[in-house]
């Protein structure tokens, strides 16, 4: 409870320190100040700019078509066509990062030459030149951003590192259970028959290696010698009590628990790609047991399900597996280099996307991802994010938490 109050504590001063550390640098909509005006907007759903007169509306075109500014403008509430206007627009990115972009007439508006790629989040810095005047205007179009003081990052354990190079593992799931390993099981009979004088073991007891069981007296000689545990183990099973006679049965059954098999069903869609040796992941399905060891043995026989049995030995020196347990195992097909990758930790969804947190700095800013291959601990990036690039790999949904209370917009 003292863990989850300071947890509190903590995420309500990042959202104090987070929005007054936005208000005093950006006072634009859609960056920390969700009461803020929305801006003007006009016919074409575009952002409207005015200067004594002269107006433009700014619109990010994106349907069916990859993202584009398009800009329509008047004089006096009358259109200008758009051959007599010169124009510049200069995205500032998180970071310095500028993209300048030029336009040319096409019909009634004029288009930029400069695909607007996500984030849509930029300081925009326009120049337009009409009949020999100059118009200037600045805003902040940000979106998924924040700005979180460094101190406070750490005070709410959010991890960070950089982007780069990893190695991700395939695996095959496959389901199956725990059973006892045949080599580690002794079944134990008395030398030479005759009658059960006494017993000084029973089942769940705990043995050493040539420990005492029974003492039996033999028919043929009348003397009396010691039943012993042939391993060492637990008993689980004890056909013997005192006064019986040891003719033909097992008086007693001892397993080695220390090791223990995983057998896991293989079915025929992923057989090829197992194969004898290789790595395994096994884990209980209650209890969350995690246990690594390697294939032993697939079975040339299938069952009536047409799976084959994949053996593997387990390590159960803590003795955490027991016979019966059900098992989930994932077996290693593959590997592969990938050149850029996330820690699955990181990601998080933001509008229709997929996206990790950029840090620059105190600012944190979204970076929508195009995903390839995965494993448990890394996703493959083919687009979306720069090699190197410093991202939030834990507690990022705090910055997520922090993004949605500021209102950060998607203003087009």
């Amino acid at each position: 409870m003292k863990h989850l109050q300071t947890t509190i504590l903590l995420l309500v001063a990042l959202v104090v320190t987070a929005c007054g550390d936005v208000q005093e640098t950006h006072d634009e909509p859609g960056h920390g100040d969700a009461t803020a005006a929305e801006p003007e907007k006009g016919p074409n759903g575009g952002r409207v700019l005015a200067n004594e007169g002269f107006a433009l509306e700014l619109a990010i075109f994106e349907s069916g078509a990859p993202p584009e500014f398009r800009v329509w403008a008047t004089d006096d509430g009358v259109s200008i066509a758009a051959t007599d206007l010169t124009l510049t627009i200069t995205l500032t990115r998180l970071g310095g990062i500028q993209d300048n972009i030029q336009f040319a007439p096409q019909g009634e508006f004029l288009s930029g030459d400069t695909v607007i790629y996500e984030p849509h989040s930029f300081v925009v810095s326009i120049e337009a030149k009409y009949q020999g005047q100059s118009h200037t205007w600045q805003y902040d179009n940000f979106e998924g951003r924040t700005r979180i003081a460094r101190d406070i990052a750490d005070a709410a354990d959010i991890a960070v590192e950089q982007a780069g190079p990893a190695t991700i593992r395939e695996d095959v799931t496959v389901y199956g259970r725990v059973v006892s390993d045949p080599e580690n099981v002794s079944h134990v009979n008395a030398r030479f028959d005759g009658v059960i004088r006494s017993v000084s073991r029973s089942i769940g007891d705990v043995v050493k290696k040539g420990e005492t069981l029974a003492v039996v007296e033999a028919n043929d000689s009348l003397n009396s010698y010691a039943v012993t545990a042939p391993i060492a183990g637990t008993v689980i099973e004890r056909h013997a009590n005192p006064g019986e006679t040891t003719v033909e049965r097992t008086l007693f059954t001892i397993v080695d628990t220390s090791s223990v098999w995983a057998e896991l069903a293989v079915f025929p869609s992923d057989r090829s790609r197992v194969q004898v040796g290789a790595s395994v992941t096994v884990r209980t399905a209650i209890g969350d047991i995690s246990i690594d060891g390697k294939i032993a043995l697939l079975s040339p026989v299938a069952g009536s399900n047409q799976s084959v049995t994949a053996r593997v030995r387990l390590d159960n020196s803590e003795g955490l597996l027991a016979a019966g347990m059900y098992l989930t195992g994932e077996i290693e097909v593959g590997r592969y280099a990938v050149p850029l990758a996330v820690k699955r930790t990181g990601l998080q969804a933001f509008r229709d996307f997929t996206v990790v947190y950029a840090r620059i700095n105190d600012d944190y800013e979204v970076r929508m991802l195009e995903l390839g291959r995965h494993d448990e601990t890394w996703v493959e990036v083919q687009s979306g994010l720069e090699i190197g690039t410093t991202y939030v790999t834990n507690n990022s949904y705090v910055i997520k938490a922090d993004i949605e209370k500021s209102g950060a917009s998607h203003d087009h």
